[in-house]
């Protein structure tokens, strides 16, 4: 089976590959970028981020407005304090204390209103910029090249639609006015701390240097702890998915116990970088906390000292002690958001760095829409390669008539699988080109050859949805009467209907609650309904069983007639009805002939078709019934 076998479409491993800068995704410490760390302020992001604020430009101001608002009376309310207990509770003015006291109540309902203002604002931003980013992204995804996934890991790909889009939602919608507020309340503490003392501020401020200095250390040690956590979840989730994935072959092999082992050692290395994590993170608190009663006793030794000679009144006393606090709390507040926004600026750069890769395989300005399909297929001194200097296929010349059947052949890594998606234009060529009824098909708009070109897969892929829906997939405005006779075209229609709700079946994942040739019959539909001119059959009949082949073989009867066909295959019987045969080897053409007179020449085909009719004769799955014996090639 594997000498007749082809790879996926991609037909190369992205292991190892040198890529053009800005086609693929950065890699860091561990492979990706994904598990470092970006800068605290980034403004190459900040600046991408603004058009899509733009168009709630209005929100955005109100938001700011509101949160400054909030941020000023909630900073006014120890001056209030302290004016009432110098110009009214010392002088028994009741009627003064309770107007302050209305006045707090005031600004306490007015802090309130501001919050909520900014708080709805800015989800409604952060939601909708949410949305917007990840259908962008979605839609750029699917516009990209197949050398874009071949290059990049599909979950790294998904991680920055879900994880690296959500902690970009969650900076717009907090982080941004959060840290802004901290800043706007600093700046508003040290203004009324002048305002009422300049002396006093400047010895309340005396702690500054000592913190600035101790955050910069910590944030140098936090960097490198934060960064091995995220290496270190990343290994633990790879390491899930991979025994999650391959649980089929883990308990075939009994290898249960050894891969729980290996688990633990890569979950207690995450333990690990999460407990030293923690160390550091706990060790800053206290910090801050010990700094801001050293401020406050110094406010209260040299306050209380000028209290005593009489330069300082007790309510500018109570309102710098209170004050201290609230220098302190965005303080606080800043080195929690610390990480928040190294992870967001990272975040926003993998984002950014999807969005600027560009499709590979685009239409020309000049491209030219065909609005029928003949179907002549001339491949014209072609050759191609994956990785520069490493060529998969070499000077590959044919033509192909309308409504001929190719059956492509050859040893495994021949080049089989690579030949036909130059054909559906997965890839473009490296020199030479490929032709559809006289135009190189990089001069024909895409979407127009995609329309009449039909591919069935070795593993088909089904999508969430029912059996109709996944037979409807690439026509849409088919009918039930369509779908019923594309099914019955292909034998699927019997199958279909024993299913518990018919063509209605709701599909588990990938069509799993299907049997693999079951799940192939309804690729074969979709297939046929789409009505496609050129088809590609890639190792379609690979994994089904001899009955289902026999079913098939039926359905490829009536389904190859009058198209033109791409047959990747090791069963015998596809390949013997073929109209020539391809046989390829280290990406040249060998032979080129019918089944006849390929095994007349005694060449390449003659030896694989022996081989191969041996294990076919083994298997009772050529035709003839086990034990009979196989003719013998033509002298």
């Amino acid at each position: 089976m594997g000498l007749w076998g082809g790879a996926g479409a991609g037909g190369w491993s992205n292991q190892g590959m040198h890529v053009r800068p800005g086609q693929h995704l950065r890699k860091g410490a561990d492979g990706w970028d994904d598990d470092e760390l970006g800068k605290v302020y980034d403004h190459s992001v900040v600046r991408r981020l603004l058009p899509y604020l733009r168009p709630y430009r209005g929100r955005a101001f109100t938001a700011i407005f509101a949160m400054i608002v909030f941020a000023a009376v909630s900073r006014t309310q120890p001056f209030l304090i302290g004016l009432a207990v110098d110009r009214y509770i010392e002088n028994e003015n009741l009627q003064g204390v309770a107007f302050i006291g209305l006045a707090l109540l005031g600004l306490a309902l007015a802090g309130w209103l501001a919050q909520w203002i900014q708080q709805v604002m800015t989800a409604f931003m952060g939601h909708r910029i949410l949305l917007t980013l990840r259908k962008q992204m979605f839609n750029h995804i699917q516009k990209l090249s197949l050398s874009f996934l071949d290059r990049n890991e599909t979950g790294r790909v998904m991680s920055r639609v879900t994880s690296d889009v959500t902690v970009m939602q969650e900076l717009l919608t907090t982080g941004f006015l959060t840290v802004f507020a901290d800043f706007v309340g600093i700046g508003i503490v040290v203004g009324f701390l002048l305002y009422q003392d300049v002396q006093l501020t400047f010895i309340t401020l005396s702690v500054v240097p000592l913190l600035v200095l101790l955050l910069v250390l910590w944030q140098i040690r936090a960097r490198i702890a934060f960064v091995r956590v995220r290496q270190a979840i990343a290994q633990v989730n790879a390491n899930l998915q991979e025994n999650v994935s391959g649980v089929r072959v883990i308990q075939s092999m009994s290898r249960e116990d050894e891969n729980a082992r290996r688990f633990d050692r890569v979950n207690a290395g995450n333990w690990s970088a999460n407990v030293q994590a923690g160390r550091i993170t706990a060790m800053i608190m206290p910090v801050v906390e010990l700094l801001t009663a050293l401020a406050t006793a110094l406010v209260i030794i040299f306050g209380g000292m000028r209290v005593l000679d009489g330069t300082l009144t007790v309510g500018v006393l109570i309102a710098f002690t209170l004050y201290v606090q609230q220098f302190f709390d965005p303080i606080r507040d800043l080195v929690l958001q610390y990480t928040q926004l190294q992870r967001a600026m990272a975040g926003g750069q993998r984002i950014f760095e999807v969005l600027d890769t560009q499709p590979e395989i685009v239409d020309a300005e000049d491209a030219v829409e065909l609005a029928d399909v003949r179907g002549e297929v001339v491949f014209d001194n072609v050759s191609f390669e994956y990785v520069e200097g490493q060529k998969v296929l070499e000077e590959i010349n044919l033509t192909v008539e309308p409504g001929e059947t190719i059956a492509i052949v050859g040893p495994t890594g021949a080049g089989k699988s690579t030949l036909t998606s130059l054909v559906t234009r997965f890839y473009d060529v490296t020199e030479g080109r490929v032709m559809i009824d006289g135009h190189d098909i990089r001069e024909i708009k895409r979407e127009s050859i995609a329309r009449r070109l039909g591919i069935v897969l070795q593993d088909p892929f089904l999508f969430s949805g029912t059996v109709r829906q996944n037979i409807r997939y690439g026509r849409l405005n088919a009918s039930q009467e369509d779908v019923e006779e594309a099914a019955r075209t292909v034998g699927a229609a019997e199958f279909i209907e024993r299913l518990p709700e018919g063509y209605d079946t709701v599909l588990n994942e990938r069509g799993q609650n299907l049997s693999v040739g079951q799940r192939q019959l309804i690729a074969f539909a979709r297939a046929v309904i789409a009505e496609p001119r050129i088809l590609i059959l890639d190792e379609a009949t690979a994994n089904v069983d001899t009955r289902t082949e026999v079913v098939i073989q039926n359905a490829l009867d009536r389904l190859l007639k009058g198209r033109t066909s791409f047959v990747i295959a090791h069963r015998l019987s596809t390949i013997r009805n073929a109209t020539r045969v391809v046989a390829l080897q280290d990406g040249r053409i060998a032979e080129v002939g019918t089944h006849a007179e390929l095994l007349a020449q005694d060449g390449l085909y003659a030896r694989l078709y022996r081989m191969t009719y041996e294990q076919a004769e083994s298997e009772g799955d050529d035709g003839r019934q086990p034990g009979a014996p196989a003719p013998q090639p033509a002298s």
